[in-house]
């Protein structure tokens, strides 16, 4: 297998299961150091050890991170810099929740938690990251943030996280402009449909006809949002920058 990230450090939140922990797995395969950060430790362990030589971490390391707390944030940027002597040079913020409901229904609570990991947790790590991997002079600086196809389909239901999503494409044109100077390019990936735990909590109903409406007449494997991810992050998207790529099978 190529090794193009070779070297190479990265960060992946929401790695505890979904497209987090198949983009650990391929960035991994390509040859980086990964640091597997969820919120939930215990999660992010679990994808350590199943990516690890024999059952161990070697060149997969848990590490626990709450994106919508600055406090944690900050720790694990903390943490992480210590550990390693050194930034990581790839940060995929894949951190994010859904919290369903029609919006004249839709409990403030609701709104709030899914704006502060989709949208304010890709803020507080792409913020406190870029600024360690300046601080560091980390060459070759790639972040790439996780939106959604939902950002432009708007399903019914999806207020919040359609909103967010919508944000992550705006936040990455505005931070890949800011960014350029540091040698540090910002790119997003927006999924349809993936087999991934948050999708398996939509009615089969619905994904039926997802499936229906889809050019490829299916739903997408996380692996295919990691490979796209992979490329954003190497060497090979050198000249990519402020970039939303869908990743849908054709779904509009």
């Amino acid at each position: 297998m190529a090794q193009q990230l070779v070297g190479k450090l990265a960060l992946v939140t929401g790695a505890g299961s979904g497209i987090g922990r198949s983009t650990c797995r391929v960035l991994r395969d390509y040859g980086a150091r990964v640091i597997a950060g969820d919120r939930n430790l215990k999660a992010a362990e679990e994808t350590a050890k199943e990516l690890g030589d024999r059952g161990e971490y070697y060149d997969v390391f848990p590490l626990e991170i709450d994106v919508s707390s600055m406090e944690s944030v900050t720790n694990a940027v903390a943490k992480t810099c210590k550990q390693f002597n050194t930034a990581p040079s790839i940060v995929v913020n894949s951190a994010g929740i859904t919290r369903d409901g029609y919006l004249l229904k839709m409990p403030e609570r609701d709104y709030d938690d899914v704006y502060s990991v989709n949208l304010k947790g890709t803020f507080m790590v792409t913020q406190q990251f870029a600024k360690a991997m300046i601080e560091h002079q980390t060459k070759g600086g790639s972040i790439i943030n996780l939106s959604s196809i939902v950002a432009k389909m708007n399903n019914i239901g999806q207020a919040n996280y359609a909103a967010t999503k919508a944000g992550v494409i705006s936040f990455t044109e505005v931070a890949s402009k800011e960014f350029g100077k540091f040698g540090i390019r910002v790119n997003a990936t927006l999924p349809g449909y993936i087999n991934t735990p948050m999708v398996a909590v939509v009615p089969d109903k619905i994904k039926e006809q997802v499936v229906m409406r889809c050019p490829l007449g299916r739903l997408g494997d996380p692996s295919e949002i990691a490979e796209v991810i992979a490329f954003l992050a190497s060497d090979k998207s050198s000249y990519v920058n402020g970039a939303s790529i869908e990743v849908t099978g054709g779904l509009k």
